[in-house]
């Protein structure tokens, strides 16, 4: 009959280790030999000095065989791409300890991203915030009967304060896109018209920056489950950062849609293409990144809020698609969102 030790191990989901009053790994789940990275029974018999090496582990372990201590601890393992954060509880038994690895790395990671994000949004209002304080002084003080300070300073101040209105605008998209992500869109949309009411209505922006905007392969309908209110956004927010940032005066952006075969059916592309400097390959992993930017000073300058790629990609996510962006220094960039055919 098995043991009801070892029954009770394998049905537990957490990693979970036995081990007895010799120092050895007596039971061992699958979970844990997968977090060991020992396959078949390869943990059970092993000294779990050679397992753990984590002093406080270790001195955990020793506590509860010696003077029958329980104890919670923290476990830290170096993995490819990121470290996984274990909590392990150690418990004392009638013969041995047992262990119990709880994995915090996704909370810890949430939590991060949290405080980063209190972080980044309190830094990006605080700085608009200290020039309207300061200038609300000096308009009261020394330029309280300087008509042509007054005027100057509140310029600045109304576009400071139109500054902070576009980033509490783009949080609450940001908030609403997020709360939305799992909710997948049923409307059928011609995403061809939606091209073509995007290019209009840039076609000002690009006369004023001297960059021409050209509209490829959008003649034809192309229709998509989408929500178009997201579709313009996206569409829009990629083509006017092509504009604003990628192309200097002269040289062409263009918005392109075209038909391909995917996995799970025909798929729809749409690129936004321009002919700028490029951004370094180092970049790009993080362009999606709320606040991140590649030039955070000219960004601010033109009015951005670092967070438009990011609404991009959680709309792109909702939608099911994937975003893929390339670009080489010298050579400009493209960024493409592909999505499912309708």
């Amino acid at each position: 009959m098995p043991n009801p030790i070892a029954r009770l191990v394998g049905g537990v989901p957490m990693p979970l280790i036995v081990i007895g009053p010799d120092l050895l790994v007596a039971e061992a789940n699958t979970a844990a030999q997968a977090l060991f990275a020992v396959s078949g029974e390869g943990l059970v018999g092993r000294h779990h000095g050679l397992l753990i090496r984590a002093p406080e582990v270790l001195g955990a372990i020793e506590r509860a065989l010696r003077q029958g201590q329980g104890s919670v601890v923290r476990l830290v393992t170096a993995q490819a791409s990121h470290d996984q954060v274990y909590e392990v509880t150690v418990t004392p038994l009638h013969e041995g300890v047992l262990l119990a690895f709880a994995d915090l790395t996704e909370a810890e990671q949430m939590d991060r991203m949290r405080r980063d994000f209190v972080a980044n949004v309190s830094h990006e209002l605080r700085t608009p915030l200290t020039a309207i304080s300061g200038f609300i002084e000096t308009l009261r003080a020394a330029a309280k009967d300087d008509p042509d300070a007054r005027e100057r300073f509140l310029a600045i101040m109304a576009a400071e304060a139109e500054r902070m209105n576009r980033l509490v605008r783009d949080l609450l998209h940001l908030s609403r896109v997020e709360a939305e992500e799992r909710i997948r869109p049923e409307t059928r949309v011609d995403l061809a018209a939606v091209a073509r009411s995007v290019a209009d209505s840039l076609q000002p922006l690009a006369r004023g920056s001297d960059v021409q905007l050209a509209l490829i392969g959008a003649q034809d309908e192309a229709l998509v489950r989408a929500d178009a209110d997201q579709m313009v956004q996206v569409l829009t927010n990629l083509t006017e950062n092509a504009i604003k940032y990628g192309s200097p005066a002269g040289t062409t952006v263009t918005l392109a849609l075209s038909r391909e075969s995917g996995p799970r059916g025909p798929v729809l592309r749409v690129d936004v293409v321009d002919q700028g400097a490029g951004i370094d390959a180092r970049h790009i992993p993080r362009l999606t990144e709320r606040f991140y930017r590649v030039d955070s000073h000219r960004s601010r300058a033109m009015g951005g809020t670092g967070l438009g790629l990011a609404i991009v990609k959680h709309i792109v996510q909702r939608h099911r698609g994937r975003l893929v962006i390339e670009s080489e220094i010298g050579n400009g960039s493209k960024f493409s969102i592909l999505l499912p055919m309708a």
